[in-house]
């Protein structure tokens, strides 16, 4: 079994896990070397892979359904977009002239207006560059089915849980992954991982993800995942996915809240992964 494991985020599905590893590897031998430590063997770092689930069992398409507006669902895909276009625009302000994200609570036709100004600004900015409405909408609904379907949010788990051996130290879990990663080590506190280490991380974002959590948070806080001494959250100040950047007031002041700079790639797992800080951080788990 692998020392270290990575998990990744969403928009991965098209992949597999041997196309993962050869991606997810050489960026992390790359940011512990560059943060001066020895890296380990390669055949010590495994991927855990749950892309597939979403697509019907036996089953692997690769056309996105022609998604506009009018196929984004009221509630968590609607407000998830309203977060990302209020932290890719703050100075936006709402219909009432407040700033801030107002939500889309309104007639059917009001909140197709709002979806589709959403998606048009979202399509404009560095972060998502000219990423297509559908692949927009699909990131939205794989959040929402990982946090809606407990059939789905079970067998993730069951993916890295499953790669987690006795000599497994360190989980390293991107965007969506790292609540995954997350419900794992808490539902599983005898794992032996001592260091999670997240990138790019949404566990802090309210009424989206941080209260649909399980075990579900009480009085603004979060329980601490199992067994895990060392926990170390990395984000670019650019990254609009990690909502917001620091864990630390939400699930103790034990969790290291670090900055890193990703360039023009600001969510990217490769860029995340080979900087020098996450490969400290993994370095450290590894001692």
């Amino acid at each position: 079994m692998a020392r270290v494991v990575v998990l990744h985020g969403i928009g991965q599905e098209f992949l597999g896990p041997e196309q993962m590893r050869r991606q997810v590897v050489p960026a992390l031998l790359d940011g512990v070397g560059l943060a001066g430590h020895a890296p380990p063997a390669a055949d010590e770092v495994d991927c855990a892979f749950y892309g597939d689930l979403y697509f019907e069992p036996d089953t692997r398409s690769d056309e996105v359904p022609p998604w506009d507006e009018f196929d984004v669902e009221e509630g968590l895909e609607a407000d998830l977009l309203d977060a990302w276009w209020q932290a890719a625009d703050p100075s936006r302000e709402d219909e009432a002239g407040t700033r801030g994200a107002a939500g889309f609570v309104a007639s059917r036709a009001l909140r197709s207006e709002r979806v589709r100004a959403a998606l048009d600004a979202l399509a404009g900015t560095r972060f998502f560059g000219k990423v297509s409405d559908r692949l927009l909408i699909l990131a939205l609904k794989q959040v929402r089915r990982y946090l809606t379907e407990p059939s789905l949010r079970a067998a993730a788990q069951e993916r890295l849980a499953s790669l987690i051996g006795p000599d497994t130290r360190v989980v390293v879990a991107h965007s969506l992954g790292s609540v995954v990663a997350y419900e794992t080590l808490c539902a599983r506190p005898g794992l032996p991982v001592t260091d999670l280490v997240t990138l790019g991380s949404p566990l802090s974002l309210r009424g989206i993800v941080f209260d649909r959590l399980t075990p579900t948070p009480a009085h603004g806080k979060a329980a601490w995942p199992g067994g895990v001494r060392h926990w170390t959250n990395l984000a670019d100040h650019g990254d609009i996915v990690a909502l917001p950047d620091r864990l630390a007031p939400r699930f103790g002041e034990a969790v290291r809240d670090l900055h890193v700079d990703n360039g023009t790639r600001m969510h990217d797992l490769g860029r995340y992964l080979s900087a020098p800080k996450t490969g400290a951080a993994i370095a450290q788990g590894l001692r």
